[in-house]
């Protein structure tokens, strides 16, 4: 009995999804995610996809972006960073007090990130070389530099010379047809994807994160690179919160609280959906998480609802990403299928 032309072709069409790339897969979960969330936003409030609105989501997109692509290095070295918050506030006090001193634009921006770097160094010597656990650590830090910013001007905001100085440009001017923010975060994610993914360096900070002692034994510099990993994550928190400055036109001493979550969620959410931390995954994480705060925001609701539904997001992230549960759930659709000829027998 020969086949009939439709059933062949629908069986080679099974067997072309069948193996079709994984990350293809990923890509495509990541693309019905993103027009889900602005599908159910635009029904709730008609404003979600006006070309405004979309400006300012990617916008607030480019500040978390910038804050997650410093925490993706670390992440994929295998350790946290809980400084960053508040390494960021210093960054912003420090951006704020030398305009305010008459500096241009370029000295308390490159000033601002200087701080970032001295912060993330000091993380990265205490947790690489001095071996203490990386939470303490960075939460000692994040708290001694949130008090380092009150020494600017005693808690309160800063915001003399803003207007004159042009850090206000960082906010409304345009670059490559782009928004400013949106096009530093895309120069950022291009570099970073240079280094993380296309340079020898970037797979030491991967090899550092899976295998540390066969990464040793490869010749691999590992404290080196925890060291750079915490120093590129204060850097950008810093450059991030420029960003924000730069929207806000004050800088205060409470800029980088809302940076933790987002970050954090952002790059597991991506690690989640793409297999593993990386550049694309954190860029893609970060997408969707500002996707939703933006409908959030739109909608007026209050941030502790919103804050909820971003740690709920982020537990759900890493409970996908860590390798344990993972484990788990292939064990358990072992014995299920080893248990369905059983099944089938008995009945």
């Amino acid at each position: 009995m020969t086949s009939s032309p439709i059933h062949t072709a629908r069986t080679g069409d099974a067997k072309a999804a069948r193996r079709m790339s994984p990350m293809l897969w990923r890509i495509l979960a990541f693309a019905l995610l993103l027009t889900l969330i602005a599908a159910v936003f635009q029904s709730l409030t008609p404003a979600y996809l006006s070309p405004g609105n979309l400006h300012a989501l990617l916008r607030h997109m480019a500040v978390q972006g910038l804050a997650a692509l410093g925490l993706t290095f670390v992440i994929v070295v295998r350790q946290f960073d809980l400084s960053f918050p508040g390494v960021a506030s210093l960054g912003a006090m420090t951006l704020g007090f030398l305009i305010a001193g008459g500096h241009g634009v370029g000295v308390a921006v490159a000033g601002a990130v200087a701080v970032g770097l001295v912060c993330g160094l000091v993380n990265g010597f205490a947790v690489a070389h001095l071996r203490l656990p990386d939470i303490v650590a960075t939460i000692a830090m994040g708290g001694l530099a949130v008090g380092l910013a009150y020494f600017y001007s005693n808690g309160s905001s800063i915001s003399k010379n803003f207007f004159m100085s042009g850090i206000l440009d960082l906010n409304d001017a345009r670059y490559f047809g782009l928004d400013a923010p949106v096009a530093i975060l895309a120069l950022a994610a291009a570099a970073a994807a240079l280094v993380l993914h296309g340079s020898r360096f970037g797979r030491a900070f991967y090899a550092t994160g899976e295998n540390r002692t066969s990464a040793i034994f490869s010749g691999i510099r590992v404290k080196l690179y925890v060291l750079a990993a915490f120093a590129l994550c204060g850097g950008l928190a810093c450059l991030a919160i420029t960003l924000l400055v730069a929207s806000s036109g004050a800088a205060n001493v409470s800029a980088g609280n809302q940076l933790l979550m987002p970050a954090y969620a952002a790059v597991y959410l991506g690690a989640a959906l793409f297999g593993a931390p990386s550049v694309p995954a954190t860029i893609a994480g970060t997408l969707l998480m500002s996707a939703m705060l933006n409908g959030f925001t739109l909608m007026a609701v209050p941030y502790f609802y919103s804050d909820a539904i971003v740690s709920t997001v982020l537990i759900a992230a890493i409970a996908a990403f860590d390798p344990k549960v993972g484990a788990a759930l292939r064990r358990l659709r072992a014995q299920r299928t080893a248990s369905a000829p059983l099944r089938e027998a008995r009945s």
